[in-house]
This record gives C-alpha cells, sequence and structure tokens, in this order.
C-alpha cells in the first residue's frame, strides 16, 4: 500500500554501501597481494590469418585438363580441390604497383634565377614590340584578304566561257548497215523522186 501523506515511489530501492559497481575482475581486484603476487602480462596476439580469394585459372585449367566441360562438372572440381591464391601475389603492392616516371623529381623545382642583364638591356620591351609588330602584319594581311571581292561562278563563266557542244544524234549499232526490208514504193525512180525531195 501507499504511504499516508506521500506519492508514490516509482524508483527502485539502491544496494548498500559495499555494493560496487560493474565487474569483479580477479586479476587487477586483488590490491597490493594481487599485484606482488602474480605476473599481470598480456599474451601476445596471433596475427590474422587473411582468407585469400580462390585462384580460378588454376582450377579452371586443371579443370579443362581433366577434361570437364558442363558448369556443374567445374563447380565440383572447385569444391573437390579448393586452390586460394598466394599471399605474395595477391599483396596489395603487387596488384597496384605505382606508376611512377623514371625521370621523375620529388619536391617543387627551384624558380630560375632573375637574368639582370636581360633587364638591364632592356630585351624584354624589344622582345614585346616585335611581337606587336608581327601582329599588327598579320591583322594588316588579314584586312587586305577581307577587301578582296571572292569570285563568284557567274564572273568565272563570263571571263572563260564554257565551248559549245556539238549535237550528235545517238544511233543504235546494230541498225546502222542494215538495209530495208519493205518497199513500198511502185518502182524505184519513185523511190529516188521521194529521196530527192
Amino acid at each position: 500500500q501507499a504511504e499516508l501523506g506521500k506519492p508514490l515511489r516509482n524508483c527502485y530501492t539502491l544496494p548498500g554501501f559495499d555494493f560496487s559497481y560493474g565487474l569483479y575482475i580477479h586479476r587487477t581486484d586483488g590490491g597490493v597481494p594481487e599485484a606482488i603476487g602474480h605476473w599481470n602480462t598480456v599474451k601476445p596476439r596471433t596475427a590474422l590469418v587473411q582468407n585469400m580469394p580462390r585462384d580460378f585459372i588454376t582450377m579452371n585449367r586443371g579443370a579443362l585438363k581433366a577434361g570437364y566441360t558442363t558448369a556443374h562438372e567445374f563447380n565440383l572440381y572447385y569444391k573437390a580441390k579448393d586452390i586460394r591464391c598466394r599471399e605474395d601475389e595477391y599483396s596489395r603492392f603487387k596488384r597496384c604497383l605505382p606508376k611512377v616516371p623514371t625521370d621523375l623529381t620529388y619536391g617543387i623545382t627551384a624558380r630560375p634565377c632573375t637574368p639582370f642583364f636581360d633587364l638591364l638591356q632592356h630585351k624584354y620591351k624589344e622582345l614585346w614590340m616585335e611581337q606587336q609588330r608581327a601582329l599588327t602584319a598579320a591583322q594588316q594581311v588579314e584586312k587586305k584578304k577581307k577587301n578582296k571581292v571572292h569570285e563568284t561562278r557567274t564572273t568565272f563563266l563570263r571571263k572563260h566561257p564554257l565551248p559549245a557542244k556539238e549535237e550528235s544524234f545517238w544511233h543504235l549499232p546494230h541498225l546502222e548497215k542494215v538495209g530495208p526490208h519493205l518497199s513500198t514504193f511502185p518502182d524505184r525512180d519513185a523511190r529516188k523522186k521521194a529521196f530527192s525531195a
């Protein structure tokens, strides 16, 4: 029952003062006698054995030599002879070798020294002036090309007219030397008279 005149308690009762929270570890909780009487050593950690991937190239070669051809037979061969890649073959350095050129120099290249002799002679000014002259000349040549009138087909035909075509009637070659099969004229004189007209 609830106590008279007091609210209900929704918490648990705590243990006594001699209670210690957490895990009790025998090796470290024994005090001075435990520390003096035992060597608190850490066991060397064994290196994790990496499960190497399967060497399918070697297994496929062996399966073909054994005379297997179907996928089911290959799977059975894989289960029977599980060949793994060697560690030196699968090492990270062998898998992706760093691609470094032979003439590579590490670090930052030194800045070239300032040529004071060229500065005193105003060589850079002369070079700039030459570049400006060359640029101006190129612009002038381009301008002249633009002002030139382009020749069209009409102007070209006016200067060079095409040669006149000679009309030649085309005849079938196998009918050229064939004589007439029918003669509708009454006689030869009438035929000559008709052709002469």
